[in-house]
């Protein structure tokens, strides 16, 4: 049996926390990056991998120092792993459930997601192994992970390296790229989902 105070302190930390706690923790990270001369993206850690194992001896993009991102590939591996603690270990007894407004309950219906009890599962009935093979789920998944792919690179960076990162040091084309991404999420979710689903 857990002593009571780690059964206390996994209550609260698992809780959802406003955004007037969250922001300024998220500030003070970036912060600190930005004190150190650092920049947070995901993105970027695909291209330190590639250069690490060797991709380098292809291909000039990938001729960088990426013994100097080493923090940054460690960031993403504590989201995965925290991702994967929070999910296990900190989630609700629902499951992988979350609490959605009423307005936005009746817009999923409208455009054909299922939700049951103001609930909606966090990954859609679409992704999964049997619908990959769908058209529906072959252009929503792979088409998808491609114009990702093709976008942040395009870009010259991904929607954390941009909207936070970016931002945070006042760069115009962070402002003109996270302008495209709030533009493209709009038009997928209002024209494009009704339409393939």
């Amino acid at each position: 049996m857990a002593p009571q105070f780690l059964i206390d302190f996994l209550q609260w930390i698992s809780q959802p926390w406003p955004w007037y706690v969250a922001g300024p923790i998220l500030a003070m990270i970036m912060f600190v990056l930005l004190w150190f001369g650092h920049e947070f993206g995901i993105s970027e850690n695909f291209r330190l991998m590639c250069a690490a194992d060797g991709a380098d001896d292809m291909n000039e993009f990938f001729k960088i120092n990426w013994q100097a991102g080493e923090w940054n590939l460690l960031v993403a591996l504590g989201a995965v792993f925290g991702g994967y603690i929070a999910s296990h270990y900190l989630s609700t007894p629902e499951g992988n459930l979350a609490h959605i407004s009423d307005a936005t309950v009746a817009s999923l219906q409208q455009i054909g997601i299922q939700v049951e009890n103001g609930r909606v599962p966090l990954v859609p009935d679409f992704i999964s192994w049997e619908s990959i093979f769908s058209w529906q789920g072959l252009l929503v998944i792979a088409g998808g992970g491609l114009l990702v792919g093709f976008g942040a690179r395009y870009a010259g960076g991904c929607t954390s390296g941009h909207a936070i990162s970016g931002l945070s040091a006042l760069q115009l084309p962070s402002l003109i790229a996270v302008v495209g991404f709030f533009l493209g999420g709009l038009f997928m979710t209002y024209v494009l989902v009704p339409l393939i689903f």
